[in-house]
């Protein structure tokens, strides 16, 4: 399960959004920067969504601007000819911070903060070990159990049903049964990852 293996789809229906950005004077930095802010709003907004669930709306709303954003800027470097190792950098280093924050947002909203501690540790630790894997010689690793892509669908997706949905099992609402997944996926994803590249390398 991980739509990171779409990429190549999505890729192809970006062009028309590539062509807007370039008539837009947009650079894919700017993009990424952008798409930083869109994660920013979705912090936010997640955190409202905890007493006004209203708000739940608009955060998915930018969880999803952001995971098309994050497609759009390595397209536009593409296109534009200035993808580049730096680029690259500061691309993974805004999306991780993206990630700490929409999580924070989410645990931040409901007061769980040891569930957010253990979230964004698995959310961290499967996207290092996605790039440690290229680092020590190997292909970039997007596979495993749950990915960046799914990640956003399902945080976004949840936050959208959690508007109507105010239900609790075990204490937990819709958005504490979310951080328990990204917990524990996460960390079985990284574990995953871990497990293929170690095997490659042996």
């Amino acid at each position: 399960m991980t739509l990171d293996q779409l990429r190549p789809v999505a890729n192809r229906t970006l062009e028309p959004w590539v062509d807007v950005s370039e008539r837009l004077g947009l650079t894919p930095n700017g993009v990424s920067a952008i798409a930083f802010l869109t994660a920013i709003g979705a912090a936010v907004a997640y955190f409202l969504g905890g007493t006004r669930p209203i708000w739940y709306l608009l955060a998915s709303t930018l969880v999803a601007l952001n995971g098309w954003l994050d497609l759009l800027d390595g397209a536009l470097a593409r296109r534009q000819g200035v993808d580049s190792r730096a680029g690259d950098l500061l691309d993974h280093v805004l999306d991780r911070y993206a990630d700490i924050v929409v999580v924070a947002g989410l645990a931040a909203g409901i007061d769980r903060y040891g569930l957010g501690l253990a979230a964004v540790t698995g959310v961290l630790m499967t996207s290092y070990l996605g790039t440690q894997s290229q680092a020590v010689g190997l292909d970039r690793a997007y596979g495993g159990l749950v990915g960046r892509a799914d990640r956003l669908a399902i945080i976004g997706i949840v936050g959208y049903v959690a508007v109507v949905v105010r239900d609790t099992l075990f204490g937990l609402d819709l958005i504490g049964w979310v951080l328990v997944f990204l917990a524990v996926v996460g960390h079985l994803t990284a574990v995953q990852r871990f497990l293929g590249a170690w095997r490659r390398l042996d």
